[in-house]
């Protein structure tokens, strides 16, 4: 490429970003371009094209100029302490104990990476707040066939909806079939639960959450302000009883402790997210931002509950103390 970007619009070009991330890989990492297009995800020629975008830039002079630097390098130590399968790391605005618009973006710009081959595909959807997010900054596509599916109920025990039913607006943006799961996150009795899984519908779904191709989620923390109990999903009670017991994150609605392991919480009985397992043979991805967030972050990885992350530099620092 024989143009040169602009300095001004060297922090709000994705080319420029991607470009920065393949000649870190290339100059810093000694990676081959065949292993850069893997890890990009995209063909070796593009790899060819980012590296010389990169030179035309003025991005590399003995040491990679880029604003992103800083960030590509947490997210390799990052993707080398928890062995993931991929690793973003977006800069975080400063002073921000958490930066959720940021890493949001970053969100949306991994599922319309994901989601740029045309061919009939499945993904797993989660909630929360960053996951909104994610749907508010996805650019419109049209993938008629794809088929978004939920990986937790929406609903609470008396019946009203919570505002993060991510399914349906990331459905919505890729023009794809949407399968939400319309009952409460925790039922009212284990009875209850047993009955609503027996239903066609939820097998179906459950079928469908086997066949994905990868599954995109945030995570929650727990204390007095935890997103199960802000929703109305989990009473103050239950809360403290998982607590009690160990829970230091929340993962698809299950307690887990530090280490990643699902925790003895009495609720558990009555939940009808999806069950996550370790060591998934397909992208499980965390997109997540904050101090609070940290803790669950890493036992999630820790666990292998998940082996992929988007988060942002202040968050990544803390899960490489």
């Amino acid at each position: 490429m024989s143009r040169r970007v602009a300095s001004a619009d060297l922090s709000t070009d994705p080319r420029i970003d991607l470009a920065a991330r393949a000649a870190w890989l290339s100059y810093e990492k000694a990676r081959t371009q065949d292993q850069i297009a893997a890890e990009l995800q995209v063909s070796r020629q593009v790899v060819q094209r980012l590296i010389a975008l990169a030179h035309n830039s003025d991005l590399i002079e003995f040491r990679l100029k880029h604003a992103l630097s800083d960030c590509i390098r947490l997210a390799e130590e990052l993707r080398e302490r928890y062995d993931l399968r991929s690793c973003e790391v977006a800069p975080t605005e400063s002073g921000s104990t958490e930066d959720i618009p940021t890493v949001g973006a970053a969100g949306a710009r991994y599922l319309e990476l994901m989601m740029t081959p045309r061919e009939p595909t499945v993904i797993g959807v989660g909630n929360g707040t960053t996951m909104r997010e994610v749907s508010h900054r996805l650019r419109r596509m049209d993938r008629p066939n794809c088929r978004c599916v939920s990986l937790m109920g929406n609903l609470t025990r008396d019946g009203r909806a919570s505002h993060h039913d991510v399914v349906i607006w990331i459905s919505d943006r890729l023009n794809a079939e949407c399968y939400p799961r319309p009952m409460p996150v925790v039922a009212n009795t284990a009875a209850e639960r047993e009955v609503l899984q027996a239903q066609h519908g939820f097998r179906s779904i459950t079928d469908l959450v086997g066949k994905a191709r990868f599954l995109l989620m945030g995570i929650g923390y727990w204390g007095d302000d935890a997103s199960l109990l802000r929703d109305g999903f989990l009473t103050r009670d239950e809360t403290q009883q998982a607590m009690n017991v160990g829970a230091v994150g929340e993962f698809l609605g299950y307690a887990i402790d530090a280490q990643g392991n699902i925790v003895d919480a009495d609720y558990h009985a009555r939940l009808t997210s999806f069950r996550p397992w370790p060591d998934q043979d397909r992208p499980v991805v965390i997109v997540a931002s904050g101090v609070k967030r940290a803790p669950a972050i890493r036992a999630a990885l820790t666990g292998r509950l998940a082996n992929c992350l988007i988060t942002d530099a202040n968050t990544a620092r803390l899960l490489l103390e």
